[in-house]
């Protein structure tokens, strides 16, 4: 695997799936220096973990900003693929947002073509300039090698969660306890909704956080805090993001009526370890 060193202080970011269940990990620079690490903190719902080394002059990553990414623009991923040693790949972006892949909980990949393979996982995609854009985490492949289709984690979703982790020892998202569903014609008849568009609700955890604001079974979710969600994926996203303990309105559509409910959310419960996620 690879990883990202992202601070003076030795912090490195890479893939939860790098190190999960490792009982010592090892971190080798390019100069060659070798240091044991220690995790800090993993996030397994985005598939980043946070680990620690403790050495001096550090090279240092900067960060960049993702959310000004666009199709089209160059990118180089880098990595050590196949344990050959230290790789630079380049290529383009090719889509931004994708999700709904089944690769982890919080998915809003960076698609790029840059070549990214086995033991590419954890390592940096970065602009031309050199600034982290994201963590290289999957690829589509039929052979096991490059297809020319890899994904990112961007960086604005690794920062939430280097900030989470470094700061409270976990990253803490917001919970509401529904099953969401895609809204499709069926779903709209059974329930009796005239909404064309939003997520429906099939399920409602009793004494949950959308129970007590009088949420029901056949609601279909509109808006959160004042943004549109179009999708179950869209909805988990825009959840996650709330501050447990802070009433949010979230306007419903239910039947004819529209109606606007203020739920509390709670503490996203953590994923249960060997689960399907």
């Amino acid at each position: 695997g690879s990883g990202v060193i992202i601070s003076p202080d030795g912090y490195i970011l890479t893939n939860n799936h790098v190190v999960e269940g490792a009982d010592e990990i090892e971190v080798t620079l390019t100069d060659s220096r070798r240091a044991r690490a220690t995790v800090i903190g993993t996030d397994p719902d985005t598939d980043l973990a946070i680990l620690k080394v403790e050495l001096d002059k550090l090279p240092v990553i900067v960060l960049g900003n993702s959310d000004q990414a666009a199709v089209g623009d160059r990118v180089l991923a880098i990595g050590n693929p196949f344990g050959v040693g230290q790789t630079v790949t380049s290529g383009i972006i090719s889509a931004l947002g994708r999700s709904q892949l089944g690769i982890n909980t919080f998915e809003n990949f960076i698609q790029t073509d840059a070549a990214i393979n086995p033991g590419n996982s954890g390592g940096a995609l970065v602009d031309v300039n050199g600034n982290l854009l994201g963590i290289n985490t999957a690829i589509y492949s039929r052979s096991g090698g490059s297809m020319g289709i890899g994904f990112a984690i961007p960086v604005s979703t690794a920062r939430l969660v280097l900030d989470g982790i470094v700061k409270d020892g976990q990253v803490t998202r917001g919970w509401i306890g529904v099953e969401p569903n895609e809204l499709s014609p069926e779903l709209a008849e059974t329930f009796g909704v005239k909404a064309t568009e939003g997520v429906i609700i099939t399920g409602v955890l009793q004494d949950g956080p959308a129970a007590q604001a009088g949420m029901r079974p056949g609601d279909v979710i509109v808006r959160v805090d004042g943004k549109a969600v179009v999708n179950v994926s869209e909805l988990l996203t825009a959840v996650a993001a709330l501050k447990p303990g802070t009433a949010t309105p979230f306007a419903v559509q239910r039947g004819d009526a529209m109606v606007e409910l203020k739920v509390t959310p709670g503490v996203r419960p953590r994923p249960q370890r060997g689960a399907k996620r």
